[in-house]
């Protein structure tokens, strides 16, 4: 994709979208106008360089972006390459993107932090500089911080430096009823704060599910909000406190495996994300006490029902549509188990983050995780 002018060049859908990610675009904006590309081309394998520009130049344009056409072809005509030096010895090029998603836990909009790296990249070409240390480059984002007038996104971004430097594992514990979103919230926060591990407590419960028969633990062979039906006295039908008790049964029976994930964590000292309906805000609470790590506890709430309804029917056809016939016959009690972590989470100081908006709720938890930082490092200064 970097050919010089006139030389043909492999189409790659992957590397385009990169290349304008690069540019400023999110990852939704690149891949679709990567898509367009391909299929504009057909089943052409290779392209001259200057008419793929064109086309995507073209593009952009139609799509009202702009003001990343300066920036993708600059990236285009082999932009100066710049190296960064690590305090440990070791050596990076310099990379825009890479730099915007360093000021994720900032929990400023993604525009703002796009700009911010354009505009060090910019500085330090327009410096000649060919390498940078790692060090300048921090004191460069945080006088580009102090500019701005969010006064928290500063002092956000230096203590997440401090933190990265501590050696310290960060655990972010995700909970919510089932249908809330943690999957896919997850997923995004790890992408953006560079977490490499996830873990889904469902997943655990299956592993366990393998290891141990159902006639010896019966109610770990359920779902959280059914798992009433079988305790001892449990029958088809529960009231809300005896519904809570069952999943607060099957909750401790998974929490054996969220023990062993955790103390492999501190003995990795690999940071780890942790979604799932048991993770209930008291055991949140006693992990946090617990930890030599950083603990980040939220629980994802959607606070209509209608919504959480509709949330639980779409999760059922992207799955089997079985499901959400289940889900749906059992709301009430998913309603209900809701209604009971959200009590909790109040007695317990557990963020409560509504899920409405996902870039308002990946902000919201991203801010979460820098009052944390400012609560363990503060108190440490």
């Amino acid at each position: 994709m970097s050919a010089t002018e006139g030389a043909s060049v492999p189409f790659l859908r992957g590397i385009l979208t990169r290349s304008l990610q690069k540019a400023g675009l999110q990852f939704e904006d690149a891949y679709e106008i990567a898509s367009t590309v391909r299929d504009r081309l057909g089943k052409r394998g290779e392209v001259q360089g200057n008419e793929l520009r064109a086309i995507v130049v073209q593009i952009l344009e139609k799509r009202g972006h702009t003001e990343c056409i300066e920036s993708y072809l600059r990236s285009r005509n082999e932009t100066p390459s710049i190296t960064v030096h690590t305090s440990d010895g070791s050596e990076a090029p310099f990379s825009k993107s890479q730099l915007a998603d360093s000021l994720e836990i900032t929990a400023l909009p993604r525009e703002e932090l796009h700009d911010i790296a354009a505009g060090i990249e910019n500085e330090l070409l327009d410096q000649g500089r060919q390498s940078v240390t790692s060090a300048e480059l921090t004191a460069m984002v945080m006088e580009a911080l102090q500019a701005l007038p969010h006064k928290h996104a500063a002092p956000d971004y230096e203590r997440w430096v401090r933190f990265s430097h501590s050696g310290k594992p960060m655990v972010i514990l995700i909970g919510g009823t089932t249908g809330s979103g943690k999957s896919s919230v997850s997923a995004e926060i790890a992408h953006r704060l560079d977490i490499v591990r996830t873990q889904s407590t469902d997943m655990l419960r299956e592993i366990m599910r393998l290891l141990v028969p159902e006639r010896l633990i019966p109610t770990l062979h359920t779902s959280s909000f059914d798992a009433y039906r079988k305790l001892p006295m449990g029958g088809e039908t529960a009231t809300a406190d005896e519904m809570i008790n069952g999943y607060l049964t099957q909750s401790s029976q998974v929490g054996v495996g969220i023990e062993g994930v955790l103390s492999r964590t501190a003995n990795e000292s690999v940071s780890l994300i942790i979604e799932g309906v048991h993770l209930h805000p008291r055991l949140m609470a006693y992990i946090a006490q617990k930890a030599d790590f950083v603990v980040v506890p939220v629980v994802l709430a959607v606070l209509k029902e209608k919504r959480l309804k509709k949330r639980l029917l779409g999760r059922g056809h992207m799955i089997q549509s079985r499901r959400s016939e289940r889900y749906l016959k059992n709301f009430d009690h998913i309603w209900d188990l809701q209604s009971f972590l959200l009590d909790e989470a109040e007695d317990y100081d557990v963020p409560i983050v509504p899920n409405g908006d996902e870039e308002a709720t990946i902000r919201a938890i991203l801010q979460t995780v820098s009052n944390v930082l400012r609560t363990e490092f503060d108190h440490a200064a």
